[in-house]
């Protein structure tokens, strides 16, 4: 069943249809909002029992003509932006001048693919707000630039930036610990 059909029987009551659209995205949302509020497991499940207490109490807010998942990372994103705004920090977006050795493996490497990969999403803690959104919804989460468009209301060009000074942030990361692994 797909997850709009879910969101329509859940509009109507259904329990396990609820039970199901959880299971589903409960993993993908935690670890979106671990990563995007400061690596926190109390104020990911936090954030994640409110996103779901919002479907369960207001699931007419959800449009059955749109994809779900683009919409519930759409919440996501504007209850992250919220608590940014709340929060109210500054980030400096570390500059690198190489943004082309973002991933790049050859054969002086020591990691494989797996343990680089491994060692970006570890990394990204370090990253400002705007880097770590991109980064999650682009490689974690598979979204293309134009859902990614979608889920957080930035144009698309707005969004390439990010995603370009994202892999320049995370370049430098990855680089300063490469330096202190050696």
């Amino acid at each position: 069943m797909s997850d709009e059909s879910l969101m329509k029987n859940i509009c109507e009551g259904d329990q396990i249809s609820f039970n199901e659209l959880y299971e589903r995205y409960n993993n993908r949302l935690f670890y979106y909002f671990y990563r995007m509020l400061g690596s926190s497991e109390e104020t990911a499940n936090d954030f994640l029992q409110d996103i779901y207490l919002k479907i369960i109490e207001k699931p007419q807010l959800y449009n059955p003509e749109y994809n779900f998942s683009k919409w519930i990372f759409s919440v996501a994103h504007n209850m992250c932006k919220n608590e940014y705004r709340k929060r109210d920090v500054r980030k400096i977006i570390i500059r690198e001048e190489n943004p082309d050795r973002f991933l790049e493996i050859n054969e002086d490497t020591t990691y494989n693919t797996n343990k680089l990969i491994d060692l970006a999403f570890n990394s990204i803690d370090g990253l400002s707000e705007k880097s770590k959104e991109v980064l999650l919804l682009k490689y974690r989460e598979n979204f293309s630039i134009k859902e990614i468009v979608e889920i957080t209301g930035i144009t698309e060009g707005t969004i390439k930036s990010r995603l370009y000074y994202a892999r320049m942030e995370l370049s430098a990361v990855l680089n300063r610990s490469e330096i202190n692994n050696k």
